[in-house]
């Protein structure tokens, strides 16, 4: 018996007829597993994996148990702000990909379908949607998105905004990598604050909004610094695992949690011994749940994850001291915002460090930037001397992907990277 799957599929039928229970259902299952996690930790992990696993199931249990102190949000909205104003951030990405996990998305692609949302449209968006129509994601406080990086986010959130009756906020993010453009962004981000205190009724202090973007700032330095020691040291770690560093960066970044989460993954790095493995640039979102994927990577001392760009753009390291010019900066210059060219240079910059032996591009369904620009990144760093594959999939729906595909093209691509391997070490004996 499916225990995952017959508990999926009764949230997602309840959730068609009768959403406050389907809500309820979810919760009680995220709330056992939040206490599993909390007395029975996955002790393959280091400590950090465990540690983040718990912060991210908390956070997702209060965005739906207590949707009057929460804001949903599109992934790049500065969290630092949500975190000084106390309120719970989710996304669609992250909704999404619990929904996922449980395995009841399919009720809301189709409710998603029945509104009219073209099925070319990203996935994760396409299951938030269903959810959020049926009422399975509670009315928040309020919503926040910005147009950087996801074309879905100009249809998510002024859809639901309107239809719900939403507070909404939003966040233009130019094209253009100047100082004009991080000025723009901080005033806005100034606009923003206040908003959070209309809505909110709660006055947000200075003091608070500098705290939480000093608090990004320790985190960055924490990361940039594991980062430094990737290439000889080789922790274990999971899909899922690397997935939740994205809400650390992004959803909880200006918490003492992603401090604290980033302190703990320096330590464990520098305790994990160097493998024989392969060292893999995974670059975009993680397909979690795809099974040959998990099968090469989770718990693997032949695999390792190195970096992925994702998080190390969101780990980015801020330099003005003004704070809202500081989370005006990281939006500016992230590298989903802009031509390809500076995900190209994160990518080489981001193998040379780790001393990666080959790099794969997730090319998530309806994600038109990456799926536009993936040949362009393969040529470049093929260029360079990485081997770089791209992975076609979907991260959040399943039935887009086939596993006998995905599993053929990925071994014959761990298997090329270890003959590259081994031919580099057979030239370093012989000079």
């Amino acid at each position: 018996m499916d225990i995952i799957k017959n508990f999926g599929d009764k949230v997602g039928s309840e959730a068609l007829t009768d959403p406050e229970k389907a809500r309820r259902l979810l919760l009680t299952g995220y709330r056992l597993q939040e206490k599993r996690l909390r007395f029975f930790p996955d002790k393959e992990l280091p400590s950090s994996g465990q540690y983040v696993a718990r912060v991210v199931m908390r956070n997702i249990i209060q965005a739906l148990a207590k949707p009057e102190n929460a804001a949903m949000v599109s992934i790049f909205v500065p969290g630092e702000l949500l975190t000084a104003a106390g309120l719970t951030p989710y996304s669609v990405e992250a909704l999404s990909c619990f929904i996922a996990g449980t395995r009841c998305e399919q009720a809301f692609l189709r409710r998603t379908e029945e509104e009219g949302f073209p099925e070319t449209m990203c996935s994760y968006h396409r299951v938030f949607l269903g959810a959020a129509l049926t009422g399975l994601v509670p009315t928040p406080k309020c919503t926040i998105y910005t147009n950087l990086a996801c074309d879905g986010n100009m249809m998510t959130f002024p859809y639901l905004k309107q239809k719900n009756e939403l507070p909404g906020f939003y966040i233009d993010v130019p094209y253009e990598k100047n100082q004009a453009s991080v000025k723009y962004v901080a005033d806005q981000l100034r606009d923003m604050k206040k908003f959070l205190e209309d809505v909110s009724g709660r006055k947000i202090s200075e003091e608070a909004v500098q705290q939480a973007v000093a608090n990004s700032k320790k985190a960055a330095a924490n990361y940039q610094r594991q980062l430094a020691l990737r290439k000889d040291h080789d922790p274990v770690t999971s899909l899922t695992n690397e997935l939740y560093a994205i809400f650390m960066c992004h959803l909880l970044s200006g918490s003492e949690a992603s401090v604290k989460y980033t302190e703990m993954l320096l330590e464990d790095v520098r305790k994990a011994p160097k493998g024989e493995g392969l060292h893999v640039l995974w670059m975009h979102i993680m397909p979690f749940l795809q099974e040959p994927v998990k099968e090469v990577f989770n718990y693997s001392k032949k695999m390792h994850i190195s970096a992925c760009d994702f998080v190390a753009d969101g780990f980015r390291e801020m330099h003005a001291e003004d704070p809202y010019e500081a989370m005006a900066e990281k939006m500016v210059y992230c590298i989903y915002n802009g031509d390809v060219s500076q995900r190209i240079q994160m990518a080489e910059r981001l193998a040379k460090e780790t001393e990666a032996d080959g790099g794969i591009l997730f090319a998530h369904w309806g994600c038109k930037g990456t799926i536009g620009a993936s040949s362009l990144i393969k040529t470049s760093l093929e260029s360079v001397g990485l081997p770089t594959m791209i992975l076609d999939g979907d991260g959040c729906n399943p039935a887009n992907t086939s596993d006998g595909q995905v599993s053929t093209r990925l071994q014959a691509f761990v298997e090329m990277l270890e003959e590259g391997k081994e031919e580099k070490k057979h030239d370093t004996l012989r000079l």
